[in-house]
């Protein structure tokens, strides 16, 4: 599934203060679709932040939705749809806005989008990720860099290339952009001058890898002042594959000096790197936000694994608070506010926030073994602190940090761990909070934060989602893949195929009850 005929779909630019209007036409034969900014922190613009069933109606085929939004931060971002696992299929792109930078450099070289590809569709394989019987997740097939790779099992592909200008310092825009793969990034022979985590600015910090969970962005500076030639750019997964894993063993790009032989591959492996799946630390964001220890009462977020038996068998399934997140794409929470209906389901995982300009604490205790990558609509929160075991707020004050801690809006909770965060309620609407593994949140791992209720009728013209919700509800009973069955904020109903059922088998998987599959594209202007 494509947008503009383009993968990754096209980079939408802007300078910093600029509004932006996009205009999203679905051209899906079967599928609805919604596109989220991600990392935009749509001030008072709730109703644009492209969450279906949180913010708005999906997008039905043959309709169009037009977003308009201020961007008011500025660096690298990217969007995606936000209809179940869709953009894993292809429906994702970058997004720039222009501004200041900490650190001075020659040329920008934009976007370089690195993510996990599958030769299934990702609503396909969720079918077999789901089933406890299966373990763990599929492979991806491979780890593409601006949308090329090699065949890592066969013939085919290519390395991408990109061209640095020899004694010129370039600014790269990282992206990953995966459903399930994080991976550290190394350049062979250079070190990476980071000026930007996700939509940040930092006081440049020089690193020689980077570990980039999913959704998370680094803007780096790389200065050409090696031989003329070629170099490894290398996305290397942690062994045991706690953070996902790819049939291709080694994925990497080539980084080529002008000059250099455009077709010879690197000479120097360089030296092997050791990944993990632990998130960055030890940046220092240039706009300083610093808390008051005092002010300290947090709320308990955990997540937990459970494994229910359902109609398709015993199922892995992500709660958050003993609540697997279920959204109501037909009606969304913004529409609950229009109607002034406070009588919200309880599967929604709702919680409200109401007090206005306020630090609000939260601990976020991860009782399983696997990380997540945690994603928060609607702000860039403060990290005051990481760690492993559980989390004691009368005995581990000593542990956080309240002096201009690493804000960001994707972190790293590791496995077994903990994760303390703070934002400020300055941002009125409903904000989706989830890990952007897109697995685990299609199995629930997600929840809704109501900030500020009563002051979101005044600031949006929440009337303006009516018209697509109705759309939406009148093409509800017309399709044949209708009701989902999942959280409804990533993986979908049976949308590639009534009744298709996979069958792990190898490396490959068996459809059975194949009925038909998805082959239009969609158009972005």
């Amino acid at each position: 599934m494509l947008i503009n005929n383009q993968y990754p779909g096209p980079t939408i630019t802007a300078d910093w203060g600029d509004y932006i209007q996009v205009n999203v036409y679905n051209d899906l034969q079967h599928n609805g679709s919604s596109i989220h900014w991600h990392g935009i922190r749509q001030f008072g613009e709730s109703n644009q932040d492209g969450a279906n069933g949180v913010t708005e109606c999906p997008i039905p085929p043959g309709s169009m939705k037009s977003y308009t939004f201020h961007v008011t931060q500025y660096g690298t971002s990217w969007y995606h749809s936000h209809y179940s696992n869709q953009y894993g299929n292809g429906v994702v792109g970058a997004l720039i806005v222009r501004g200041p930078a900490s650190a001075n450099y020659d040329i920008d070289l934009g976007p370089y989008m690195i993510q996990d590809y599958y030769r299934q569709t990702a609503d396909r394989l969720h079918y077999v990720a789901e089933l406890v019987q299966n373990g763990p997740p599929p492979d991806s097939s491979t780890i593409t860099f601006r949308g090329k790779s090699i065949n890592p099992t066969g013939s085919g592909g290519s390395y991408d290339r990109l061209v640095l200008t020899p004694g010129k310092k370039h600014l790269i825009r990282l992206i990953n952009a995966s459903v399930d793969n994080s991976f550290t990034v190394s350049l062979v022979g250079h070190s990476f001058t980071v000026i930007a985590i996700d939509l940040v600015p930092v006081t440049p910090v020089v690193r020689s890898k980077l570990f980039m969970g999913v959704g998370q962005r680094y803007d780096v500076i790389v200065e050409a002042n090696q031989a003329v030639g070629n170099y490894w750019l290398n996305a290397t997964l942690e062994a045991a594959g706690n953070c996902g894993t790819s049939l291709n063993k080694y994925p990497a790009a080539i980084i080529q000096y002008s000059g250099a032989s455009s077709t010879a591959l690197p000479t120097n492996k360089g030296t092997p790197v050791t990944a993990t799946c632990a998130g960055e630390s030890g940046f220092a964001p240039i706009v300083k936000r610093t808390i008051s220890p005092s002010l300290f009462a947090p709320s308990s977020l955990p997540i937990t694994l459970n494994t229910p038996t359902k109609p398709q068998g015993q199922v892995f399934e992500w709660r958050i608070r003993n609540t697997p997140i279920v959204v109501e794409w037909d009606h969304p929470v913004l529409e609950y506010i229009l109607e002034g209906n406070n009588s919200f389901p309880a599967a929604i995982n709702l919680v409200e926030v109401p007090a206005a300009d306020a630090w609000t604490f939260w601990v976020i205790q991860n009782d399983f073994a696997l990380p997540h990558p945690i994603h928060l609509h609607g702000h860039d929160f403060l990290t005051l602190g990481i760690g492993t075991g559980t989390f004691s707020a009368s005995t581990m004050l000593n542990q956080l940090n309240f002096n201009n801690p690493i804000r960001r809006d994707v972190v790293q909770v590791p496995g077994g761990g903990w994760l303390v965060m703070a934002y400020k309620t300055d941002n009125p609407g409903v904000w989706l909070m989830h890990c952007h593994i897109g697995w685990h949140v299609a199995m629930g791992l997600g929840i809704q934060f109501l900030e500020r209720k009563n002051e979101i009728k005044q600031l949006m013209k929440l009337d303006q989602m009516v018209p697509n919700c109705k759309a939406w509800r009148a093409y509800q009973p017309k399709s044949p893949y209708l009701p989902k069955i999942d959280s409804g904020l990533r993986k979908r109903s049976l949308m590639d195929g009534e009744g298709v059922r996979l069958v792990r088998d190898g490396f490959n998987f068996r459809e059975e009850g194949l009925e038909g599959r998805e082959g239009a594209v969609r158009r972005l202007w």
